[in-house]
């Protein structure tokens, strides 16, 4: 039976970079499982399981706008210190939450120190990027 839009699955799955370096895997724990057609994943990575059987393998490449789109630069900015706790010393390169104006939280990786305060970078790690997968489906759970 293949799977179809609807079909709640378990997949397991190896996401690599460019350059093949594994960036994370489901291979050593769970799979994941999730209903094709909610977008709980990203649209490459359920588009890619239909059609698959139980015990199906493949790899693929997803483009960057069936991922996490885009990089957009409008979401680089400066953070002023000065609007953050006293106590605030984030490192390069670690991922904070923060909070809008409206109180929605949101993650920013911190890229630098300014002379006022940080940059900050709104975008997915890996928005822009075209992403590598090694995909099982193992399961078409539905009941």
């Amino acid at each position: 039976m293949q799977a179809k839009s609807g079909d709640k699955v378990k997949v397991h799955y190896t996401l690599k970079d460019i350059n093949g370096n594994v960036v994370e895997s489901s291979f050593k724990s769970m799979p994941i499982e999730f209903t094709i057609g909610e977008g709980k994943v990203i649209a490459g990575f359920e588009k890619n399981i239909v059609g698959m059987e139980p015990k199906d393998t493949k790899t693929v490449t997803i483009a960057p706008e069936d991922a996490y789109g885009a990089r957009d630069e409008k979401k680089v900015f400066e953070f002023d210190k000065k609007n953050a706790p006293g106590d605030f010393e984030p490192q390069i390169g670690q991922s904070i939450q923060m909070h809008r104006p409206d109180g929605k939280s949101f993650v920013v990786t911190v890229l630098n120190r300014t002379e006022k305060g940080f940059m900050m970078d709104a975008n997915h790690p890996l928005a822009g990027k075209e992403l590598l997968f090694d995909l099982e489906l193992v399961e078409i759970v539905n009941k």
